[in-house]
């Protein structure tokens, strides 16, 4: 592949997957109700730290460690746990839970650990970098760090493009939105992790 090949490709796959409904979207919509057209890039910030940090540790052969049955299985069911308990935290925080903003916007420093925390507890997101990733970049290091940062540049370029698309259509949308609407979202968000934690769990246990 040349650099241009490397670029598309990573930017179309990224694209595909990130279009896919799951937990880092969820976070997307609901913050973007309450911290703006912001939120989407400051949580695919944490997102693609993640995502470069794992690149690296591929390039220097921890994937041999790691893409093991017992290994990715015990990753996998962590995940399941932690989305079936985001999902039941959300729906026991509607009772309180407001549109109205503090004049601290100081929470939205949590942005990006929140992109993190969301893309670990997918287990979705290890296997797919584990075996799809895994393989695009090895493809991509034949052409050396160039190749590997095109290759990071096309898929963290989807998924902010994505997401701030999303986060930005979400909070122009606001003051349409009212604290009932806003509610019944965080709910439909919560029951909707609930739903990908059990999902993946009937898969892990099969």
């Amino acid at each position: 592949m040349d650099y241009l090949s490397i670029f598309l490709v990573s930017f179309t796959i990224a694209l595909s997957g990130a279009l896919a409904p799951g937990p880092l979207l969820t976070a997307v919509v609901t913050k973007s109700i309450r911290h703006g057209s912001k939120a989407g890039p400051a949580i695919i910030l944490g997102h693609a730290i993640l995502e470069i940090i794992m690149v690296v540790a591929i390039v220097f052969g921890l994937s041999k460690f790691i893409n093991r049955p017992q290994v990715i299985k015990s990753i996998s069911i962590a995940g399941v746990i932690i989305l079936l308990a985001f999902g039941i935290n959300m729906l026991k925080s509607i009772k309180n839970i407001s549109l109205k903003l503090e004049p601290d916007n100081s929470k939205n420093s949590n942005l990006p650990l929140l992109g993190v925390t969301m893309s670990i507890i997918n287990p979705c997101w290890s296997i797919w970098w584990l075996t799809i990733g895994l393989g695009l970049v090895l493809g991509a290091s034949k052409l050396g760090l160039i190749g590997i940062c095109i290759f990071l540049m096309g898929h963290i370029l989807a998924d902010l493009s994505w997401y701030s698309i999303v986060s930005l259509t979400i909070s122009k949308g606001k003051k349409f939105i009212s604290n009932r609407t806003y509610k019944i979202i965080v709910f439909i968000c919560g029951l909707t992790l609930i739903a990908f934690g059990i999902y993946f769990s009937t898969i892990l246990f099969h």
